[in-house]
């Protein structure tokens, strides 16, 4: 025992417990010649193949020569009868079997030891052979492997199972035929062979429905030994039930049920955490596995208890009132020795505690926050800021609670309270202060206290941006000063940067503090950073000129361009020299997430003055990435027919013209310019017998509109998409009606051919398809941005341009879904998260802000109230006349 110490010299030595560290492949493949030593020395051997397979493990590369030299002096070995040497042969056979060529030649000596008398081998020798046997010789030993299934040796005949489940990948069609023989032995005494044989039975029968149901149906009539098969069939017998229709009323469901009351803890879990998993199960139906876990929830056993609190930690997250009737048991596991059952008993009690329990909770989860590691304590924080937006009224306990944590971490050393850990309480903080109005001052003083002593640049800057949009919002914004200037004096360049902008925020925004902040800002004119300087160069000199224009434009709500297109557009300036100066409304717009939107020209049944009546605008759940627009707008520039058309405005999301098994497959997608649209049509011909040559979609538009042109595909193959352009000119007598129906038909020339060869024939006919209509929306006409304080930009664009009209909203009945309707109808961006109304409130203002096309800002501000239906007053504000009567109309 003295031998094996390991003491404080030896680390620093570099000793090492692992004596195969520093293993060359060329040495120990020399070493590899001993095997042809006689006679054969087994511990040497072994010695020798456990380096070979250590390096195999270890990712090295051993080329196919030196492999096959290495295999073949160990197919010497065989000559030995030592039981570990032969184990060890047949371990390294497997690992070897894809690197060295012609390894089917110890198939002789594996089939013997197979069939043979002694037992050690047996089992090992079948799962080699298989591992190095192919298809075609596979049947030369299905004799042996029927035989083997079968064996009354359980080790064998598990061997045997297992090494089926690997043959079916490349043989399935060889493996089924050895049904009868899996079929006797899954009915073996054995739980490992019984539970192997249902396996290899489920899987030759996977692709039959009715073959499987058969399966699942005689087994749970008949007592299985196997916990394992049992667990196994409860997993069938879930997937089955996802498929049909029957629900709960199936006897499948009954049998999972009565595993409830099976004898084995392991089949207990597996049913219970089956029906707790299942889709749109209700609270009556969970109560009994519920009931189980809670059981659990006091077994003398760890892997029980955590297995409880883990599946009920997750049940609590969509039925918490099911999981309410553990609580005093979760609460007993609060003080659990193993911290990862504590950790989750407290996370599970803060989604399901009421809100008189909160203050209990805190004390509890203090007592052992220290001893846990950082990834369940980020666990925790989630749970405590879900807590926080269930009870808004318990915010102070939470978030006092929150910054203790932060700040404690904060303080301690470096080996604690990692990155990770911290921003999520930072980010639990900020998502507090969004949701809940009435948390802002208290997480923000937090905020504050936490940058006086933020190692980490990442989480500073973010606070400095937040309170920079929010502090000069709140009752008393001048304490906030202090706070950020501190780190323009004491911390790095990017801290010091964002700090700048924040400042300005405040300046801006009130004007009984810009002085102090012209005074602060003029001290960072001589900061050594140069991005530093810039900053407070530029914001100086927007403060100064005392205008909220610009202060709203260039300050508190800046840019909202795409910085990949701004960079295209200057370069393409630059290249071609122009007296005109250069325009910003030429720039795409950074594109905020976009949900595809079925079109409809009217909004949610709203009867204005003229008692039009208007219909649902739904929504589809398809994002559209940020980039998208660029990569179109690339496309749409190389087609000739498009180039005079102007920088391309807006990309809508796709929509399906066709059904998905249809013989042709057409989607559309609109791309608005600033006096056209083009309609890209995404063209598949799912038939194998024909191709379709000058491909068109003729278009009949509404009144006012015209088509400009098309842009055939020349040929859409089989299963090769195609992409055909219809260019439609924007009515110009009437700028406001630019909300229409296009009825569509997909036009073709027709060639047969043979499916297998693809060669068409020489004549073909002109053919064509109805498609669904395509309805242009006022959504498609505005681009979403974002203004962080719209009140600034309100009053930015003034009231040259003001639109107001009221209107009673008559086929809805709350605030949340008149919200969603008109944020759909509109296509515009929610400010100041407006689109989330408060529980319990009987009146609601919604701030929306886009950009309209050609370039012209809009903003709306809809005041809704709740009184026998839905009233809204909306207000359109614009840089332009026409925009903002687009967007009244849209709504009347």
């Amino acid at each position: 025992m003295l031998g094996l110490r390991r003491d404080k010299k030896d680390e620093e030595d570099g000793f090492s417990l692992n004596p195969f560290n520093n293993l060359e492949k060329t040495s120990v493949l020399q070493e590899a010649r001993t095997f042809n030593e006689t006679p054969i020395n087994p511990r040497k051997c072994c010695h020798i193949l456990t380096k070979v397979l250590y390096l195999i493990n270890q990712g090295e590369h051993i080329a196919t020569t030196e492999a096959t030299e290495t295999f073949f002096a160990m197919t010497k070995l065989f000559q030995s009868q030592d039981v570990t040497l032969r184990r060890m042969v047949y371990l390294t056979i497997k690992e070897m079997a894809d690197i060295a060529e012609d390894v089917i030649i110890v198939t002789s000596s594996l089939t013997k030891d197979m069939t043979g008398k002694e037992d050690m081998y047996r089992a090992a020798a079948i799962r080699a052979l298989c591992r190095i046997t192919d298809s075609t010789m596979l049947q030369s030993i299905e004799r042996y492997m029927k035989q083997a299934i079968v064996d009354r040796n359980p080790s064998v005949s598990s061997a045997a199972l297992t090494s089926s489940l690997h043959l079916m990948r490349s043989s399935g069609d060889v493996v089924k035929r050895w049904v009868n023989e899996a079929t006797e032995a899954a009915s073996s005494d054995n739980i490992m062979v019984q539970y192997h044989a249902v396996g290899v039975l489920y899987h030759i029968k996977k692709t039959d429905r009715l073959g499987v149901s058969k399966l699942v149906s005689k087994f749970t009539k008949q007592s299985l030994r196997s916990p394992y098969a049992y667990c196994l069939l409860i997993r069938i017998a879930t997937k089955l039930l996802e498929e049909e229709s029957e629900g709960r009323d199936s006897p499948l469901f009954d049998f999972i049920e009565t595993c409830l009351r099976h004898k084995s803890e392991l089949v207990i879990y597996e049913a219970a955490h089956a029906i707790v998993n299942m889709p749109n199960t209700s609270a009556r139906e969970l109560a009994p596995a519920i009931s189980v876990l809670q059981l659990f929830c006091s077994s003398p056993k760890p892997t029980l208890r955590f297995a409880a609190v883990r599946t009920l930690n997750k049940v609590a997250m969509k039925h918490p009132a099911a999981v309410a009737a553990c609580n005093l048991d979760l609460e007993n596991l609060i003080t659990d020795v193993n911290r990862s059952i504590a950790t989750l008993a407290i996370t599970t009690l803060l989604k399901t505690g009421s809100e008189s329990s909160v203050d209990r909770l805190m004390k509890q989860i203090s007592t052992f926050m220290s001893e846990i590691s950082d990834e369940f304590k980020i666990v925790v924080v989630q749970a405590i800021r879900s807590l926080c937006l269930k009870f808004p009224r318990k915010h102070g306990v939470l978030m006092s609670f929150l910054a203790s944590m932060l700040r404690d971490e904060n303080s301690s050393n470096s080996s604690q309270g990692g990155f990770d850990y911290k921003r999520a309480i930072v980010d639990s903080l900020i998502g507090i202060i969004e949701e809940n109005p009435e948390a802002k001052e208290a997480g923000l003083a937090h905020l504050c206290e936490f940058i006086e002593d933020c190692e980490h640049t990442v989480l500073a800057t973010r606070i400095l941006h937040l309170l920079g949009r929010e502090g000069p919002r709140t009752p008393s914004p001048s304490k906030y000063i202090r706070f950020i200037y501190n780190r323009v004096i004491l911390e790095n360049a990017a801290v010091r940067a964002a700090a700048v902008s924040a400042l300005a925020k405040f300046g801006a925004h009130c004007e009984e503090l810009m002085p102090s902040v012209v005074v602060l800002l003029s001290r960072s004119l001589l900061d050594t950073d140069d991005e530093v300087r810039d900053r407070a160069t530029f914001y100086l000199n927007v403060l100064k000129q005392s205008n909220k224009a610009l202060n709203s434009a260039y300050i508190l709500n800046g840019l909202n361009v795409s910085v990949v297109g701004l960079e295209r557009a200057l370069h393409s300036y630059t290249q071609e020299p122009s007296e005109t100066q250069f325009d910003m409304k030429s720039v795409p717009l950074a594109t905020q997430p976009l949900a595809e939107q079925k079109a409809g020209a009217r909004i949610f049944g709203a009867e204005g003055l003229h008692g039009a009546e208007v219909t649902p605008a739904a929504k589809a759940p398809d994002k559209v990435a940020a980039t998208r627009q660029d990569i179109y707008a690339e496309q749409l520039a190389a087609i000739p027919e498009f180039q005079g058309l102007g920088p391309l405005f807006k990309s809508s999301a796709a929509v399906q013209l066709t059904e998905s098994e249809t013989e042709y497959v057409v989607r559309c997608i609109k791309h608005t310019f600033t006096n056209h649209i083009v309609f890209q049509f995404d063209c598949t011909n799912t038939l194998n017998d024909q191709i379709l040559e000058n491909v068109t979609v003729q278009m009949e538009p509404t009144e006012g509109f015209e088509v400009l042109s098309y842009v055939p595909a020349a040929s859409l193959p089989y299963g090769q998409p195609g992409i055909t352009y219809t260019c439609v000119t924007l009515p110009e007598d009437d700028p406001t009606s630019v909300i229409g129906t296009f009825s569509n038909t997909l036009k073709f020339l027709v060639k047969d051919c043979d499916p297998n060869t693809g060669e068409p024939d020489e004549e073909g006919y002109e053919d064509e398809y109805v498609l669904e209509d395509v309805e242009v929306t006022i959504a498609d006409h505005i681009q979403k941005v974002l203004k962080p304080n719209f009140a600034a930009s309100w009053d930015e664009v003034g009231e040259d341009y003001q639109m107001e009209d009221t209107y009673a909203l008559s086929t809805v009945k709350t605030l949340e879904d008149a919200v969603k309707n008109i944020v759909d109808h509109m296509g515009m961006q929610p400010c100041e998260r407006s689109d989330k109304v408060p529980a319990d409130k009987s009146a609601h203002t919604l701030f929306l802000a886009g950009v309209y096309r050609g370039g012209h800002d809009v903003l709306v501000r809809a005041r809704l109230a709740v009184d026998d239906g839905v009233t809204m007053q909306i207000t359109v504000r614009s840089t332009d006349e026409t925009a903002a009567e687009v967007i009244s109309a849209s709504v009347g």
